[in-house]
């Protein structure tokens, strides 16, 4: 099997000496949509935050295209392609929809790229089309989480960390919402997706992790987790 494009060996993550995640093993490979589910407080945001370098791992290894992680400054990893997605969205309120772009790109210096870019997001994202002007913050939820979706993407990511995308939408929105998700990753971005409907996020991803209390306790084919009936009493309602 090919080297993952991201690689988690034995993480471990405290708060306060409170063990937040306890030693997880997880791989993404180059093109796959991995989904990590779970019931709130079960540690996928914290583990999300520490492969970005926004929480210390008290032990383990994170490992991106094949390098580890460990001395890397939060700041540098979106020059390496490596962009987050959090959860709250996060948008520049008091930014415009383009300024926001503009945001995105700030790593990139090619002006050209960067207007081709901004066109792509308008295409994938038509609602912020017709609001280019508008500031961010007058926006709503949904409308929020699609310009942080195309504002992450304006840094050209070979890896997506999407952090409860869903979070607090409409179900129509949480719809359109994931099938943007289908079309980044089917654009070739790799994705590992953090998501409380377990249902959708099974739905399209490849492969998917179950974390119960900071651990991992069930691996698999997203189809085979759809199937799995501990998983389906537990995250789909039945």
């Amino acid at each position: 099997m090919r080297e993952p494009l991201l690689k988690l060996t034995d993480l471990k993550v405290s708060y306060g000496g409170i063990a937040a995640v306890k030693g997880i093993n997880l791989h993404v490979q180059t093109g796959e949509l991995v989904t990590l589910i779970g019931a709130n407080g079960a540690g996928k945001t914290t583990t999300l935050k520490a492969i970005a370098g926004l929480l210390p791992w008290a032990g383990g290894i994170v490992e991106y295209q094949g390098k580890s992680l460990r001395q890397q400054q939060p700041a540098a990893l979106p020059g390496q392609g490596l962009v987050m997605v959090p959860e709250g969205r996060g948008v520049f309120a008091r930014m415009s929809i383009l300024e926001n772009l503009h945001m995105g790109a700030y790593i990139r210096n090619d002006t050209a790229g960067i207007a081709t870019d901004i066109e792509k997001m308008f295409t994938l994202f038509s609602r912020l089309k017709e609001r280019a002007a508008q500031l961010a913050g007058t926006l709503s939820g949904g409308e929020q989480q699609m310009l942080a979706m195309a504002r992450a993407l304006m840094a050209q990511p070979r890896l997506l960390l999407l952090d409860e995308p869903s979070m607090g939408l409409s179900p129509i929105m949480v719809e359109k919402i994931f099938d943007v998700v289908r079309d980044i990753a089917a654009q070739g971005v790799t994705i590992l997706l953090v998501e409380q409907n377990a249902n959708l996020a099974l739905q399209a991803a490849d492969r998917a992790y179950v974390m119960e209390s900071g651990a991992i306790t069930l691996a698999g084919t997203a189809q085979e987790l759809l199937a799995d009936p501990k998983v389906r009493a537990a995250y789909l309602g039945e």
